[in-house]
């Protein structure tokens, strides 16, 4: 049980990295949308085709009505990344401990 053990824990620690690198694509391409950056510059253009799919669902998923002018998208996905990190990736490293 120790190799499922070992395998939960290091799945556990890198999507803890993923979600943790998406979340400063996220600020960052936040932090841009503010200054009106050029479309084609290089890292505008990382920023947006690595943040764009998740930033896509939730502006779909929001009702018409929370749409007031300012995208709230990035701020929905914090928490929605901040759950993930506690509950998910907890979950997981305590599933670990207890296979051993």
């Amino acid at each position: 049980m120790f190799i499922l053990s070992n395998f939960l824990s290091a799945f556990a620690h890198i999507l803890d990295v993923i979600l943790n690198i998406l979340s400063w694509l996220i600020f960052i391409r936040a932090l841009t949308s503010w200054v009106n950056p050029d479309p084609l510059n290089p890292i505008v253009q990382f920023l947006e085709k690595t943040t764009e799919p998740v930033l896509y669902h939730i502006r779909k998923i929001l009702p018409w009505r929370l749409r007031l002018g300012i995208d709230i998208s990035p701020i929905i996905a914090f928490f929605a990344i901040m759950f993930l990190r506690q509950f998910l990736v907890r979950t997981l490293l305590d599933i670990a401990m207890r296979l051993r």
